[in-house]
């Protein structure tokens, strides 16, 4: 099995990610920002300590979860285990807001938690492409009383995941993945494996792969309130025969991460149950996901973001891009 294992064969393969990606991130939360974390009643977060990841749901009513320029505060009731929050930890995240198909990331540090509430100090911010939500149909499902007899069965039926990655320093990452039923995930035996789909190729999971393989997941059917976490050893295989057992069409992935040594754990997620994301409510009035970007990426630092933000910001033009881009590119 052919296998890439190090930073120079990732950027043989994919390059640099365009610069416009770089440029929407920001280092803080601005308005637009803030806006998607009140719209929002649903998050996948990774923690990292050390090479120890862990992968939780927080969840409830919009509002549920707030911020300020520096900081992201999430009350401990709406964390399925607010106690693996510890002062320190890294911390990746993604937030969904119903109806949309894009998702806002947010990375940092835990900076404290005591036992109400968890703040953590913003690193990273930005809109993440809405491909993996689409590819799942995610907000389509309607509620289902599922019990999965094993992890196989859950799998077979896992339509959307969140995948845990930690840099060596504990810098933590959680990257959306979306496929339909049968093409998210194989389990055969303590293997599992999944494709790489088009993205925003910042390929930030890669690299964490690359250097330090531990990694979480957290499998979810949509309609379901039970979910399986996944951990084990990861390695990236670009093996033609392992890429065309998830091959949609005539679209073939370029490469397939497998996770060996892998452990699992069914689990009822109550905030799912808080959040209750099915049927989806209509998406909420004013929130538009183009508008926030094009926002960062005014915000952005240099003269390349400086300039994009100006492109960007004539009207409607990022959503044009993200509609064309979602055609062309969805597989």
């Amino acid at each position: 099995m052919a296998g890439l294992t190090t930073r120079e064969q990732l950027q043989e393969q994919f390059g640099s990610p365009p610069g416009m990606v770089l440029a929407k991130t920001i280092d803080h939360l601005d308005a637009g920002a803030m806006a998607w974390l009140a719209a929002s009643t649903l998050m996948m977060a990774s923690i990292a300590e050390g090479e120890r990841l862990e992968i939780v749901l927080g969840g409830d009513m919009p509002g549920w979860a707030r911020g300020e320029r520096a900081t992201l505060c999430l009350p401990s009731h709406a964390l399925d285990a607010p106690e693996r929050f510890s002062p320190g930890a890294g911390f990746g995240s993604v937030f969904l807001v119903p109806s949309l198909n894009e998702v806002m990331r947010v990375k940092g540090r835990v900076a404290s938690n005591d036992g109400s509430e968890v703040h953590v100090a913003v690193e990273e911010c930005y809109i993440h492409c809405g491909k993996a939500l689409i590819r799942s149909d995610f907000w389509s499902a309607s509620p289902m009383e599922a019990a999965f007899s094993s992890a196989e069965h859950l799998a077979a039926h896992c339509r959307f995941m969140g995948l845990a990655t930690c840099d060596p320093q504990s810098r933590a990452d959680l990257s959306p993945k979306g496929d339909p039923a049968g093409l998210m995930v194989r389990i055969e035996g303590e293997t599992l494996r999944f494709a790489d789909r088009p993205g925003n190729r910042r390929i930030d999971s890669f690299r964490n792969i690359i250097d330090q393989p531990n990694v979480a997941l957290a499998l979810l059917v949509p309609g379901a309130h039970r979910i399986a976490v996944v951990k084990g050893e990861a390695r990236i295989t670009d093996d033609l025969a392992e890429r065309e057992r998830f091959a949609v069409g005539e679209k073939v992935p370029d490469l397939v991460t497998v996770v060996d040594k892998m452990l699992v754990d069914q689990q009822e997620s109550r905030a799912l149950v808080r959040a209750s994301p099915w049927p989806a409510p209509a998406a909420p009035g004013g929130l538009n996901a183009g508008k926030i970007a094009a926002g960062h990426l005014r915000l952005g630092k240099g003269v390349g973001a400086k300039l994009a933000g100006a492109i960007m910001s004539v009207p409607g033009l990022v959503e044009r891009e993200m509609a064309k881009d979602y055609k062309k590119n969805l597989y």
